[in-house]
């Protein structure tokens, strides 16, 4: 190890001479005289230094390092060196690591103010990130359901959803444990080996006392069917909430757009607050294509399937940031489908994104997606919550058709120019962070924390509750709030 560290220090010698001569005096020096042995050879050499040295020894021979002596074991501790480590070794974007430590990690109730904001230390978290064996990510959405590794950077594969057109099927357990283990299989992995996350659909979305109870029998399905395939570990979080976590954020308003209808939800501290109200405006993807193609039709463009019309959404289709100017312009665009040769869009590229603020558009009576999410503000801004007064000033979009461009762009000036100046300022809307795989992503966040699993996750041995289904399961909702 001597050895090795003398190469080392030889190989940064000359490049950090001009830098270790500023910080050379004795009072910057490492004193390590508490300590028999201490360092020997390199007692003298500057902290900064010996930390760039360790810094090309990589995390494994750092590790080694701590167990010399106690110079070195203080040494390697330092939070700069494994925040470095985290920062060039890790997959994962360091801010990404940081919310997760920092906000997950001790599962629910999460932080709710800088005082309750743990003291961290990355060498720790280093370790047990490197040990965490990963989970399987189910995100079920309305349309398409994602799923792949926590430890892969996307997801491994795509399939319909358990959901068929926002409804659940009826009977439900036996619907879930087939869909479950389909994915499994497509993954070609044993349900056993390892926990899983689920996303939970947002449904229901009243406080009603039904409506808690179809939420709790939609969860208790998930965690009977899985426990049934023998999953040791679930942890079940609804989709808004996972899109939040993936923008980093714990608090804000999440507005999916989904296959059917477009949701609203405020989210306080990782809970979703439904009694301050979740909005839900009857325009999602399916009436955005529908409307693509009537415009196609009138237009005498011939298509064979919808897949080519929602192909052509995603890759032509726009949000004008003022619809009436953008009518004047030239905005003439073609994409090549497969198997149907070019189609070129003018007009149509925008106005079919305009639906979302105009139903009216495509014949539909409902809100405007500005008006829904400031009828949402402005309920939350009524509700005077403890805590920051500005928590819901932040939207996160997620869902496919919410990464059609200059729809964030729009969305933020229409709030700000509807909204009185106490509610507006401060406002942002942030664009899905990882696009139509944003909830996957949040999921990803929790599967590579260095708790996992942990406090987030219900296993069978947990609690026992009984479930009304043909037998008995156990399971268990550490906390009801995020996920109910």
């Amino acid at each position: 190890m001597a050895m090795l560290l003398k190469k080392v220090w030889e190989s940064v010698s000359n490049r950090s001479c001009s830098s270790s001569g500023s910080i050379s005096s004795s009072d910057d020096r490492v004193r390590w005289a508490d300590y028999s042995p201490a360092l020997g050879a390199f007692e003298q050499i500057p902290a900064d230094i010996l930390l760039q040295i360790v810094r090309i020894l990589g995390p494994k021979e750092a590790a080694k390092l701590s167990l010399v002596c106690k110079a070195w074991m203080s040494l390697v501790s330092d939070n700069r060196l494994w925040i470095y480590f985290l920062q060039n070794h890790q997959q994962e974007a360091w801010d990404s690591i940081f919310f997760a430590e920092v906000n997950l990690s001790s599962g629910y109730p999460l932080p709710t103010s800088v005082g309750q904001i743990p003291q961290l230390s990355f060498k720790r978290i280093y370790g047990q990130r490197a040990q965490v064996p990963g989970s399987v990510i189910i995100d079920g959405g309305s349309g398409y359901c994602k799923f792949g590794w926590s430890k892969y950077a996307c997801p491994s594969g795509r399939s319909a959803t358990f959901l068929e057109f926002g409804n659940i099927e009826s009977p439900m357990y036996t619907r879930l444990r087939h869909f479950f283990a389909t994915i499994y299989n497509r993954m070609q992995v044993k349900p056993s080996a390892q926990p899983v996350i689920v996303s939970i659909p947002i449904c229901h979305y009243d406080d009603t006392e039904s409506s808690k109870a179809s939420r709790r029998q939609l969860k208790e399905a998930i965690h009977a069917a899985l426990f049934d395939l023998k999953v040791p570990a679930i942890c079940a979080v609804n989709q808004a909430t996972l899109a939040l976590y993936a923008a980093k954020r714990t608090s804000g308003i999440s507005v999916n757009i989904g296959f059917q209808v477009t949701s609203i939800v405020p989210i306080l501290n990782g809970k979703v607050m439904r009694k301050v109200g979740v909005e839900v405006v009857g325009v999602g993807a399916l009436k955005l294509t529908g409307f693509l193609r009537e415009l196609m039709q009138l237009y005498n463009m011939n298509f064979e399937s919808l897949y080519t019309v929602r192909t052509l959404k995603e890759k032509l289709c726009y949000v004008a940031l003022d619809y009436e100017a953008e009518l004047s312009k030239d905005t003439q665009a073609s994409f090549e489908a497969a198997g149907e040769g070019w189609f070129t869009l003018s007009k149509e590229r925008f106005q079919t994104g305009e639906v979302l603020f105009r139903p009216r558009l495509a014949g539909l009576q409902a809100m405007g997606l500005h008006q829904a999410v400031a009828l949402c503000m402005d309920h939350c801004y009524s509700a005077e919550l403890a805590g920051d007064p500005d928590w819901f000033k932040t939207v996160v979009l997620s869902g496919g058709t919410a990464c059609l461009p200059g729809l964030a762009e729009r969305l933020e000036k229409e709030l700000h120019e509807s909204l009185p100046s106490h509610l507006s300022n401060g406002i942002r809307v942030l664009p899905p962070p990882y696009g139509a795989d944003t909830a996957w992503f949040g999921a990803k966040t929790i599967g590579n924390l260095s708790t996992f699993p942990g406090p987030l996750c219900v296993n069978k041995n947990s609690r026992e509750v009984r479930l009304r289904f043909p037998m008995e399961r156990d399971a268990s909702s550490p906390h009801d709030g995020e996920g109910s």
